[in-house]
């Protein structure tokens, strides 16, 4: 790998031993062992490669929970509920192996109100990811159904960031798939009894 590469790997390390406000530009170089003008050279300064770096800690976390198993082409496809219950089994199960990735996302969503390009850098990042939760978790493909999957992914999104605060909080009261799941079905009941009450006479 050249020097902008290797930054890059080292501070996605940086990220998940120190967490964000921790890391300096000379960990950064003790870790991917290159040079301080490198960062600049590469990247313009470390705030701008910690932001990146963030963004590809996420994206292979977010790749490592949707990889599903391989399934034989003529297998029936899940239905809806399965696949949300399957996809948070991933996702809580995988908990103590990620659990500093879940650190410092809860580190860098603090951080968004008084640091505007770090704002800015996760904007764009945050929609697609939203896409992405709504085709893994519901199913919800973007290209042909956008504004459903735009506003699952809202809900999945918010979903997600609650879990991680309880799991970080106490994981013996923290929602389990199957919770989720349950819970799901319980608001989707209230919805079609509401509309049973509005259609009836």
């Amino acid at each position: 790998m050249g020097h902008r590469e290797d930054l890059l790997e080292g501070a996605k390390r940086c990220l998940l031993e120190k967490g964000y406000a921790r890391t300096t530009a000379r960990d950064i170089v003790a870790a991917s062992g290159t040079n301080l003008a490198s960062i600049g050279y590469h990247y313009g300064s470390k705030e701008a490669l910690l932001n990146l770096a963030f963004i590809k800690v996420t994206e292979e976390w977010g790749d490592v929970l949707t990889d599903e198993p391989e399934r034989a082409v003529d297998d029936d496809p899940r239905a809806p509920l399965d696949q949300f219950r399957e996809t948070w089994e991933r996702v809580i199960g995988s908990y103590e192996q990620t659990r500093s990735v879940w650190q410092l996302q809860m580190e860098v969503i603090s951080r968004i109100d008084t640091d505007p390009e770090l704002q800015k850098a996760l904007a764009g990042p945050q929609r697609e990811g939203r896409n992405g939760l709504a085709e893994n978790m519901l199913g919800i493909d973007p290209e042909t159904e956008p504004e459903k999957a735009r506003v699952a992914g809202l809900f999945c999104q918010a979903l997600l960031a609650g879990v991680m605060v309880q799991w970080m909080m106490d994981r013996d009261s923290a929602p389990s798939a199957q919770d989720l799941t349950d819970g799901l079905i319980a608001v989707l009941a209230g919805r079609e009894r509401a509309t049973a009450q509005e259609d009836s006479p």
